[in-house]
């Protein structure tokens, strides 16, 4: 899901809203955690508004052919994870340049900002620079569209969602690359499989491929509703989770039906609540914070 003509005009400005709207007062600290408590330090999750995504056809959403003539908004959600050691930014949505540009429509595409993340980071208390780390569920724009925006943070990435973006020999178009080369700056932690990014298993990325060849999903440990994953693009609809409907410009058809089988898995394992990142009734009851 690319809006080609759209990201050749908004990543040209991508790098001007960078800094935009810095909070100047440092964040508080975290008060220490004693060792044994630290699992159930709080694990605090902010939902953040990274965009709005209006689909005027879905058919492209579904090889089945079932969804042609539909039409559908979808919520483009980042989450700031809060640990004891440290705060992880799961997902980038939209370019921060679309609160300047305003919406940006493209072909069944009409794509828009309200706040970029460091302007919802200032609203907290914090800037960039408190962002340890980064990771992106997958490389598609809409995930990825800030990475200017958190340069000094850890990237955290699968080896084969790298190789997607930056391996030798792969054919990216310009437009996407000039999205992809905001990675650039960062410190690289490459990992396969999955990756329990404080060593505590509260918070755990693992591969879900098929969207994209390196896909992710996100495990939390919630210290009230317990066990949450987060799809990425595993699905986009409580409809598509229903039916595993898979979408056309996926990269492999039969490995995401292999991944939702696996995530579904888990989840039943888990007894684990599954929020679909795009889907507005999975979003929006959550009002700003994932307990």
């Amino acid at each position: 899901m690319r809006l080609i003509t759209m990201i050749a005009t908004v990543s040209a400005l991508a790098l001007a809203t960078a800094c935009g709207s810095e909070s100047d007062a440092p964040a508080e600290m975290p008060a220490e955690q004693p060792a044994d408590t630290q699992q159930e330090a709080a694990l605090e999750v902010d939902v953040l508004d990274c965009g709005k995504l209006e689909v005027s056809d879905l058919d492209v959403f579904s090889t089945a052919g079932d969804y042609a003539g539909q039409t559908d908004t979808f919520t483009d959600s980042c989450f700031l994870v809060k640990h004891p050691d440290g705060t992880l930014l799961w997902d980038l949505g939209l370019p921060g340049v679309l609160t300047i540009a305003g919406p940006q429509t493209q072909q069944i595409f009409t794509v828009s900002l309200a706040q970029t993340l460091t302007q919802q980071l200032a609203e907290r208390g914090m800037s960039p620079d408190d962002v340890d780390y980064v990771s992106v569920s997958h490389s598609h724009f809409d995930h990825i569209g800030q990475a200017d925006q958190v340069s000094g943070s850890t990237w955290l990435v699968s080896q084969t969602e790298l190789d997607v973006m930056f391996g030798d020999g792969v054919d990216v178009a310009p437009e996407q690359q000039a999205l992809f080369s905001l990675f650039e700056p960062m410190e690289q932690q490459v990992f396969d499989g999955e990756l329990d990014v404080f060593g505590d298993g509260s918070v755990v990325i693992f591969e879900t491929p098929g969207h994209t060849p390196g896909h992710t999903s996100l495990q939390l440990m919630m210290p009230e509703s317990g066990p949450v994953l987060l799809t990425g693009d595993l699905y986009h609809r409580a409809e598509s989770r229903e039916l595993k409907r898979v979408p056309r410009f996926n990269s492999d058809e039969e490995m995401t039906l292999a991944s939702m089988d696996e995530f579904e898995a888990r989840a039943e394992e888990l007894g684990a609540k599954v929020i679909i990142q795009h889907e507005p009734a999975d979003i929006e009851p959550l009002e700003g914070k994932i307990r």
